[in-house]
Order: C-alpha cells, then structure tokens, then sequence
C-alpha cells in the first residue's frame, strides 16, 4: 500500500496563501453582490500574526462603504483610525494591565484609507499589549 504524498506550507507561505485567499473572498464579489461601486481600491487589510508565523488571521476594513465592512467591530475601528488620522502609531490607547508573558503578535495595514495609503505593521510582547494598544482595529 503505497502512502499518499502530503503537502505541507511553510509558515510564510501559509501567511501568503491565506492573505491572498481573505483577499480574493472578500474584494470582488461583496462589491458587486451589493451593487455599490466603493472608491477603487478602498479599504484596508488587516492581520494579526502570531510567533513565527505560527497562525494569520485578516480581515478587509472598508471604512468608505461600511456596510461591506467585513470586520465585525467596523464602526468602532474606522472611528479609532479616523481619531488618528489615519496614523496607526497613534490609535487611541487604553490603559490596562497585562501579564510579561512573551508571546509576539506582529499586525499589520495594508490599502487605502479616506484616499490614504496605508502600509503599516508593529509587533507587540502578546495580544494583550497589541489589544490595549490599538482598541478595535484588530480586534476580529
């Protein structure tokens, strides 16, 4: 009995695919589904990153056409981004206490906010660190 090949992505590329995969999901058919022609290219790609690329998550914010938003604090986040200007250094912090646990979070934004451009990324000490600092945003 011979043993079927198996295929494993390395960490990297598995941020890649699956980058590419929300993005495809998410851009085209929600924007013609609707019927809305939103602003080319708006909407910002955010992920959260854990160590070494052990697992991605992301998400597409759209703070232009809320309603094709795919993040589910969408209101709150594009506020929290409008507050900054825009500058993702300085979304409004909140205070809290955190374990010194090390466990690395790296986010990111990528694309067009309110005409924009984006290309931001952080890592912070652990998702508690990351959660406090940037509210909403990437919280998904």
């Amino acid at each position: 009995m011979r043993s079927r090949p198996t295929s494993r992505l390395r960490p990297a590329a598995a941020v890649v695919a699956a980058a590419a995969l929300v993005s495809l999901a998410v851009a085209a058919p929600a924007h013609a589904a609707h019927g809305t022609a939103p602003e080319r290219g708006s909407g910002v790609f955010l992920t959260v990153t854990g160590q070494d690329n052990a697992w991605v998550r992301g998400v597409l914010l759209d703070c232009v056409t809320p309603r094709l938003a795919h993040h589910p604090h969408a209101a709150e986040a594009c506020a929290a981004i409008d507050a900054a200007h825009g500058d993702f250094d300085a979304l409004p912090a909140k205070q809290g206490i955190c374990t010194k646990q090390y466990a690395p979070v790296t986010v990111s934004a990528t694309g067009l906010h309110r005409g924009k451009r984006i290309s931001w990324n952080k890592t912070y000490g652990n998702a508690c660190e990351m959660g406090y600092s940037t509210g909403a945003v990437f919280r998904f």
